[in-house]
């Protein structure tokens, strides 16, 4: 096989098993945890360290949460199925960055792999994400050259797929939907929450050798499962969070 062919294959393999990819991830970052220290020996800065980790996380979901409030239906997504695309985005957030979305997982994952204040875990977890990644990227413009032919090729040559331009930005034809985000990104949000909570109760353990929480910590964690709790009933039971061709 070709090593085209072999990325393309690769790249579908993996796109319907990208969910896997944290769970990789958080797997190493567990092991690089095994000497944590607070970071300068002082629980309170560690505290503050962890605010400021999960807030760039947070960065990583507005990118995701920009992005899926200004596409159409049937486009961008989280489906494992295979790849969809009704329509070829290239405005807005797509008109400086073919990727949008994995950006935005890039740098969730990096506030995360912050969290343990070590260079070398946070170089091997963007490694880890890049070598996983890149394979999907080029599986899906593989499918989107084949679908949208020049139309894309001539959109990729002046658009970067990862880091973003400075210049160029053009404005999107659709109205943000926030409704369509709240609907579409309130299991991210969670799942961000939860392990950050997880990191916190578990370093905590390996520096004091006890099980506990942080109040502040209980209580992020507190307010993220209500929210998380009301989107997924709003979605599940009601029509409140539909939004027509989104």
């Amino acid at each position: 096989m070709a090593l085209k062919e072999e990325f393309i294959t690769s790249g579908n393999w993996l796109f319907k098993r990208r969910g896997y990819l944290p769970l990789i991830l958080l797997a190493i970052f567990i092991l690089g945890l095994k000497n944590f220290k607070y970071l300068g020996n002082d629980e309170e800065i560690n505290f503050y360290w962890g605010i400021f980790c999960l807030l760039v996380s947070f960065i990583g979901l507005g990118i995701r949460a920009y992005t899926v409030g200004h596409t159409p239906k049937g486009t961008s997504g989280r489906n494992t199925s295979g790849q969809v695309a009704e329509t070829l985005n290239t405005k807005g957030i797509y008109s400086v960055v073919r990727h949008p979305l994995y950006l935005g997982n890039f740098v969730i994952w990096f506030g995360i792999s912050l969290f343990a204040h070590s260079w070398w875990l946070s170089l091997i977890c963007i490694l880890v994400f890049w070598v996983y990644y890149e394979r999907i990227m080029f599986a899906e413009e593989h499918f989107l050259i084949k679908k949208f032919g020049n139309q894309y090729m001539e959109w990729s040559e002046k658009t970067p797929a990862f880091i973003p331009k400075l210049k160029g930005w053009e404005k999107t034809d659709l109205v943000f939907s926030f409704k369509n985000v709240l609907k579409r990104e309130y299991n991210g949000f969670f799942s961000i929450i939860i392990v950050f909570t997880f990191l916190v109760v578990l370093v905590d353990f390996i520096v004091k050798r006890k099980w506990g929480i942080n109040l502040a910590w209980a209580i992020i964690f507190g307010l993220g499962l209500i929210i998380f709790l009301t989107l997924r009933t709003l979605k599940k039971k009601t029509n409140i969070l539909s939004v027509k061709n989104r």
